[in-house]
């Protein structure tokens, strides 16, 4: 294999790429600590600038938007052609809302690249039942019979074919009767 001609393209933004490591759906309830890795790539040949603006929305509401320090400051520097991983937490006021973090370019001040998810509070029901992260205790029985009901169909029809094909091979099966035949032993060897 020759890993000369071979390529990934994982950094694919022109001014920069965003990349974390939260789920598209977070349970949160508002005052916690939201932990988090965000990666920051540079595919440019340049070092280049950027910033991070966390926005937390509920339809077309903005709560709250604010710029993500990093290092202590507004501004961060990623070398051309590598990333960086900020661990921090983020921790709002807010649930049931949209959270998207922006990475915003320098030079250019545009929004080079976005992440979101969305944050649940833990008594919505947004989640099924025995999903973890979510408190409700009661199970929604009809669903879960509903889903069960087939796959036990299913398998009393196994059974029930497996029973009628064992029959059948039963019966196509004649016995006959083997003659014993009179076991012959062989002759003592010579001795030495």
């Amino acid at each position: 294999m020759n890993y000369s001609v071979m390529q990934v393209t994982v950094m694919a933004g022109a001014k920069g790429d965003i990349f974390w490591n939260l789920a598209p759906y977070i349970v949160y309830a508002p005052g916690f600590d939201i932990g988090c890795n965000i990666y920051v790539a540079n595919p440019s040949d340049t070092a280049r600038e950027y910033a991070l603006m966390a926005r937390l929305s509920r339809d077309t509401t903005r709560i709250s938007e604010e710029a993500l320090p990093v290092f202590g400051y507004t501004w961060f520097t990623v070398e051309p052609h590598d990333f960086i991983v900020l661990k921090g937490a983020l921790r709002f006021g807010e649930s049931n809302a949209d959270l998207t973090v922006s990475l915003i370019e320098r030079e250019t001040e545009e929004v080079a690249d976005t992440v979101a998810t969305r944050l649940i509070a833990p008594g919505t029901s947004a989640l099924p039942p025995a999903w973890p992260g979510t408190t409700t205790t009661t199970a929604d029985w009809t669903a879960m019979l509903g889903m069960m009901l087939p796959l036990l169909m299913m398998g009393m029809f196994g059974m029930v074919m497996v029973a009628a094909f064992k029959k059948k091979e039963e019966e196509k099966e004649p016995v006959v009767a083997i003659a014993e035949e009179k076991r012959k032993l062989l002759p003592p060897g010579r001795a030495d």
